[in-house]
């Protein structure tokens, strides 16, 4: 009886986890769906039957989207800055997580700290420095401005990410491909940066996703119309129109917006999944 009752527990628990992960994905999916219809809409549909399918696509929203309301100028400079800083927070970040776990060197407690203090200090605070540093070395309105800005501020969360996953890593490995004659620099790169690539990949697409996403650096940092990202495009694109807004590239805008998320989400879990499978097998 005792095992009738705990199998006839599982399938209660099973169900019950399969009905939260059902409605947490129609939570999830309904929205994203009517955005999508909705960017297919003209203005006057929206507004009339918001909730209804498209009486005829209109695909034109994405093209003045992107060319009348500046959107494809600012995807562009949100690819090159969210790129270029994931490129240097990835390099640097996994670089001094490698050296806080495994190297022991004075002061390296402090250093530790002063990282996980990064993490808690609010980036509202650090606007103000921020503007006047980057004003007196001339990056003040620029890409590469937001990029410095960008890695400085994923730069904490990716160290303290990636120091528990060297710290597993054996020291074995290491001092044998020390032995085999390997130097430091070709044993973090070739040998223990591969292996910690399920957490390089984690770490990827929870920075690329924040980066993405940001608002209040680029507003504050970045004030020139051509160096504008995909963000600060968005939220100007209802005040540009006035009290004429365009509703059907408003939302064709979100939906060009959320794209690239998607696609890097979807290649980057596949690749976690691929090397977390490796791991196992080994």
């Amino acid at each position: 009886m005792s095992g009738v009752g705990a199998r006839r527990g599982e399938r209660w628990v099973g169900t019950a986890s399969h009905a939260v992960l059902v409605l947490w994905s129609v939570a999830v999916l309904a929205p994203l769906l009517w955005t999508v219809l909705s960017s297919l809409k003209t203005t006057r549909e929206i507004l009339s039957s918001p909730f209804s399918l498209p009486a005829s696509p209109q695909f034109g929203n994405y093209a003045n989207a992107w060319t009348e309301a500046g959107i494809g100028v600012s995807f562009v400079n949100s690819l090159v800055v969210v790129g270029a800083a994931l490129v240097l927070t990835m390099l640097l970040g996994s670089m001094s997580a490698y050296v806080l776990a495994r190297f022991a060197f004075p002061g390296r407690a402090v250093v530790r700290i002063l990282i996980i203090a990064g993490l808690t200090f609010p980036v509202f605070l650090a606007v103000v420095p921020l503007f006047f540093i980057l004003r007196q070395a001339g990056l003040l309105n620029t890409l590469p401005g937001l990029v410095a800005a960008y890695t400085a501020y994923a730069y904490p969360f990716t160290v303290f990410f990636l120091l528990s996953f060297f710290e597993d890593l054996p020291g074995e490995i290491a001092e044998a491909a020390s032995i085999d004659g390997s130097g430091e620099w070709r044993t973090f790169f070739q040998v223990m940066l591969p292996m910690a690539t399920p957490g390089l990949v984690s770490v990827a697409i929870l920075n690329f996703v924040g980066l993405w996403n940001q608002f209040l650096l680029p507003v504050v940092l970045n004030s020139d119309r051509g160096t504008y990202v995909l963000t600060q495009a968005m939220a100007g694109f209802a005040s540009q129109a006035g009290y004429a807004i365009d509703f059907g590239g408003l939302f064709a805008a979100a939906v060009l917006t959320i794209l690239p998320v998607l696609v890097v989400y979807i290649v980057f879990q596949r690749r976690l999944q691929g090397s977390v499978a490796q791991g196992s097998l080994r």
